[in-house]
């Protein structure tokens, strides 16, 4: 395995471990005009575990699978966090949305990035509704 810097043609970059081509090891990738940044572990090319952080300040931590957040993550997205288990890239099965300045909070399962079947929801003002199904 080697390591070194490799510049895209879009403008971003790539320093890092590198093996057959495709970045493996440790290593950072940011975006063009250093939009957008990964930073961990990569494997043949893929994200494997690490925080992502998009232009916006929006960050996820956690793991990744094919080039999509899968397995355990979270997501701090505005004045929002969700922790849990992540599906090719939507939140998937059970997790906890909670508002950073509220009470407000879901804790339940997921289908599609949506909540799904069973949960708690916990409303603005700290009163809630459960178990309930929240399709």
């Amino acid at each position: 395995m080697t390591g070194g810097r490799f510049d895209f043609d879009d403008g971003g970059t790539y320093c890092g471990g590198w093996e057959d081509g495709k970045a493996h090891g440790h290593g950072i990738c940011t975006g063009p005009k250093g939009q957008g940044e990964y930073a961990g572990s990569w494997s043949n090319g893929f994200e494997v575990v690490g925080v992502y952080t998009w232009p916006s300040g929006n960050v996820y931590r956690g793991y990744w699978a094919q080039g999509k957040r899968h397995g355990l993550g979270v997501e701090t997205k505005g004045r929002w966090m969700y922790r849990g288990e992540w599906t090719h890239g939507l939140k998937g099965r059970y997790g906890v949305r909670q508002s950073l300045n509220t009470p407000a909070r879901y804790e339940g399962t997921w289908n599609n990035g949506l909540q799904d079947g069973y949960g708690v929801e916990t409303y603005g003002d700290g009163g809630e509704l459960f178990p309930r199904p929240v399709r």
